[in-house]
């Protein structure tokens, strides 16, 4: 799978919101999941925007070949926090064939995600069409109460 470069000021964007929702700041539906190191196991943090699809929640690893997405597979597990709210969850990956009707709804659900994808270079518009056809380029992470 091929990395891509993240977005100019995408990192210190991802600082500012963890430490705004570390204080118990709600930024819409950002969540901040954290899990091991797939090396160190020591906690990664990253902001993800869970969203819902048929009676199920998914995250989505937008950007391909992300770090936090290698050690999401790695652990298969971690915890989603909202403001000072934590749940411990389990990540499945979805498999290609079952993700094209999961990713086609993300621009709807999740419209302040397209934006970082399309600066990102992941897709040209943000169309449902283009994101549907990232089955099997971007990740699809189920999320399951633990």
């Amino acid at each position: 799978m091929d990395r891509v470069a993240l977005p100019r000021g995408l990192r210190t964007f991802n600082r500012v919101v963890k430490a705004l929702l570390g204080t118990g700041f709600r930024l819409g539906d950002i969540h901040v999941l954290t899990v091991p190191g797939r090396t160190s196991g020591q906690p990664r943090s990253t902001p993800v925007t869970p969203y819902e699809v048929d009676g199920e929640r998914y995250v989505l690893g937008g950007i391909p070949g992300a770090d936090w997405v290698r050690n999401v597979r790695a652990a298969g597990a971690g915890t989603l926090a909202q403001g000072r709210r934590k749940k411990r969850v389990r990540l499945i990956e979805v498999p290609e064939p079952e993700q094209g009707p999961i990713l086609r709804a993300f621009p709807e659900k999740v419209p302040n995600g397209v934006d970082m994808m399309v600066k990102a270079g992941v897709v040209p518009s943000g169309s449902p069409d283009e994101f549907e056809a990232l089955a099997g380029r971007c990740t699809v992470f189920q999320v399951v109460d633990a």
